[in-house]
């Protein structure tokens, strides 16, 4: 008997390159023995719903798409209580964890890994009652993934959240909050946080730290204090681009979990780029080894 896999994919992300490589993956998967299941994301949620109620005798679940595409089938994966290895074929616009999981760029090669590559047990995190795959972050440029035209992503990709978030520099506003961890409190005000399992966030290598390890159970947090003036925002742009942190402006901590609670009002926040809602106090765990992922053998 064949065995059997599941394959989903976005046919929007990044330049819709996909439907020129459709055939090719599908060929890559029938001559591996499988039987193939596939289905076309037709709106947000899709993926996640499927992978959620997906039939039990599904051996292998690929997805191709961007991060967000892939945070669904993980979201589903979790929600189901069954544990599956997943395949991920990259076609978003900066795929920011494929990158940081070492899966090549080419969709045929990273089909081959998804078939042949061995099961990475890698960390996810949990945000309230949700789930991320690698990135959970507040703040500035944090609306800029899912507010940017989908056309403008495709032709400059990670480089169009850039001119985005450029644009609101003059207007930078912050959030007053609580940050506790490992019996550590923060108050002040950030204009940005971000908690993060990955070595790549927005297109930037190491923006998070050097020796980022995906399955040691621990996130890195990021927290950038409220500028005082023109020249220490010159100073925090001028780490970040250097991938450095600024005592004098930022925090940066590794933790397993952390609360944020914000007195004023609700803060937005973003999960693998796309929308996670307003929130007024939110508690992230790190979900040790949670999900099998296909890598390089």
């Amino acid at each position: 008997m064949a065995k059997k896999l599941l394959f989903i994919y976005n046919p929007r992300s990044g330049k819709a390159q996909i439907k020129y490589k459709l055939n090719d993956i599908l060929e890559t998967f029938v001559r591996a023995g499988y039987e193939v299941t596939v289905y076309p994301t037709l709106k947000t949620g899709d993926a996640g719903e499927l992978v959620k109620n997906r039939d039990q005798d599904y051996e292998l679940i690929v997805c191709s798409g961007g991060d967000g595409t892939l945070d669904e089938v993980v979201t589903g994966m979790m929600q189901s209580g069954r544990r599956t290895p997943i395949g991920y074929i990259p076609a978003g616009s900066t795929n920011d964890f494929a990158g940081s999981l070492g899966l090549p760029k080419s969709m045929l090669r990273a089909a081959q890994v998804a078939i042949e590559g061995k099961d990475f047990p890698c960390d996810v995190g949990s945000f309230n009652d949700d789930i991320f795959v690698y990135i959970a972050a507040f703040g500035i440029f944090t609306d800029v993934s899912y507010e940017t035209d989908q056309e403008m992503k495709n032709i400059l990709g990670h480089m169009a959240y850039i001119l985005e978030g450029m644009k609101r520099l003059p207007s930078v506003r912050s959030y007053p909050m609580k940050v506790s961890y490992k019996g550590c409190t923060i108050v002040d005000d950030f204009i940005f946080g971000m908690v993060t399992n990955s070595r790549s966030v927005g297109g930037f290598k190491d923006i998070t730290g050097k020796n980022v390890k995906m399955d040691d159970g621990v996130f890195e947090v990021t927290l950038i204090r409220k500028p005082k003036n023109p020249i220490e925002l010159n100073a925090i742009i001028f780490a970040l681009l250097g991938k450095t942190i600024d005592p004098a402006t930022m925090y940066f901590f590794r933790t397993e979990e952390v609360t944020f609670e914000a007195p004023e009002e609700s803060v937005a926040w973003t999960l693998d780029g796309e929308d996670g809602g307003r929130h007024v106090k939110v508690t992230i765990n790190n979900i040790c080894k949670g999900i099998d992922i296909r890598v390089r053998m």
